[in-house]
């Protein structure tokens, strides 16, 4: 587990922006909406080079869909003093390049021009200046210098965590400079604990001006691999019980966690973040996080794969149980925190939200199709807006991400935050190890 407090070298330091940069960099969104101009034109070379004639792909291509995302505002809103202090946070998995290229079958009905970095950091660079949020929290990012060359001259601060083993991506954080300051921050090798190769973020900011403006933020990008329940449980538990210890150091402080968690909201694993726990017993190992049911032929009613009956009981052994609870012979796996999602606390369309009031997607290739990205965040703040996703025939209609405008399989997550007086509440017990 690393550090790194305010004034440490790991840290970067802003430079003002050019006349230069900003032309190159104009963005292309304002604050009510973003909307993508409809003016694409397909590369029948790179089609050509990547696959067989498809008349049905061309079709879809031909009549791309304009991407407009709406500002929508939560009931909680109006309840919320007009002096309280308001920030804006990002969650972004922005597609590692060089994940891409190593899968490259999940995106075999993209444009290879799409796909390539130059064209996608630009997008992506675009769309996070156009969004203009306070605190940028990004997940599979490979390119960190990339990044941080063209945000710390719009006025960000940035520090970046590769995960351990052979892979070479990681997370990132950035947060404004004239707003935030950092006071301290810390970074979680999980591969100390025995949880694999992932890592993630924890960083606690001031509000520059603020009476009371302390906050927790981290980031994670949780395991992939559908079968490791138990490493994912793992995972989202040290990180949950490391903020809350980091809260409590500093006055409470009320807690941001944004990431990828490779888990849908109709899993298990979200019911334990909401929840704060989980009978592992009641569960399935290798159907905790409903990945498996995300396929797109299933999610668009195009077929659907058969059943496996599971024994549950004969599920897990005692190394497994370990992994996800922390705790010898213990089949609850407890966090310590009252967590709520952004987008789940602020009412959307029937068009891109589904039961849980979670978005219906955010993520989208040849593969999968449906939501395992997060904003949640603790007692003493509240959401009071959050941009919506896309509907799903509009995804369906791009054929897969990335797009012309989309510079990810992901789609950003944005939302609104207002400080409230309040403690956290935390459960009567929890294990870090």
């Amino acid at each position: 587990m690393g550090c790194c407090r305010a004034g440490s070298p790991c840290l970067t330091t802003p430079r003002l922006i050019s006349n230069a940069a900003t032309r190159c960099l104009r963005p292309i969104f304002n604050l009510c909406y973003i909307k993508f101009p409809r003016n694409y034109t397909s590369s029948p070379t790179a089609s050509y080079s990547r696959r067989r004639y498809n008349p049905e792909h061309r079709r879809q291509l031909s009549s791309a869909p304009d991407i407009v995302r709406h500002w929508v505002e939560g009931d909680a809103l109006s309840t919320v003093p007009p002096q309280a202090e308001r920030f804006t946070v990002v969650s972004y998995n922005i597609l590692g390049d060089r994940n891409m290229s190593k899968h490259g079958d999940l995106y075999r009905n993209v444009p290879s021009n799409y796909l390539d970095w130059n064209h996608r950091k630009r997008v992506i660079c675009e769309e996070l200046l156009g969004l203009n949020p306070d605190i940028i929290c990004l997940q599979e990012v490979d390119k960190y210098y990339d990044l941080l060359n063209v945000l710390e001259k719009a006025g960000y601060l940035g520090s970046h965590k590769r995960r351990t083993g052979g892979s070479v991506d990681g997370c990132a954080m950035f947060w404004k400079a004239d707003k935030f300051q950092l006071l301290e921050g810390e970074s979680i090798e999980y591969r100390q604990y025995g949880l694999r190769d992932n890592v993630a973020q924890l960083s606690v900011f001031k509000m520059h001006e603020a009476q009371s403006g302390r906050l927790v933020v981290g980031n994670i990008h949780v395991l992939y691999n559908p079968s490791r329940g138990d490493v994912k449980l793992g995972q989202i538990r040290f990180l949950s019980s490391r903020a809350h210890i980091l809260s409590e150091k500093w006055d409470t402080a009320p807690i941001v966690l944004a990431g990828d968690y490779n888990s849908t909201p109709q899993s298990p694993i979200y019911k334990f973040l909401s929840s704060s726990e989980l009978n592992l017993m009641l569960h399935n190992r290798r159907e905790l996080s409903g990945q498996r049911q995300c396929h797109p032929s299933q999610v668009l009613g195009l077929g659907r794969e058969k059943g496996i009956l599971f024994v549950l009981m004969d599920s897990w052994s005692e190394e497994e149980m370990n992994v996800a609870t922390g705790a010898p012979k213990s089949h609850i796996a407890l966090h310590p925190l009252k967590l709520n999602s952004s987008y789940a606390m602020v009412k959307g369309s029937q068009t891109t939200r589904d039961d849980n009031g979670e978005p219906l997607a955010t993520s989208y290739h040849s593969k999968f199709l449906g939501t395992v990205d997060y904003l949640w965040y603790s007692d003493g703040l509240v959401a009071t807006k959050v941009l919506d996703t896309l509907p799903i025939n509009i995804l369906k209609k791009t054929g897969g991400l990335p797009f012309k405008r989309m510079g990810s399989d992901h789609l950003a997550l944005v939302s609104e935050f207002a400080f409230l007086e309040g403690k956290i509440e935390a459960t009567e017990e929890y294990a870090i190890s």
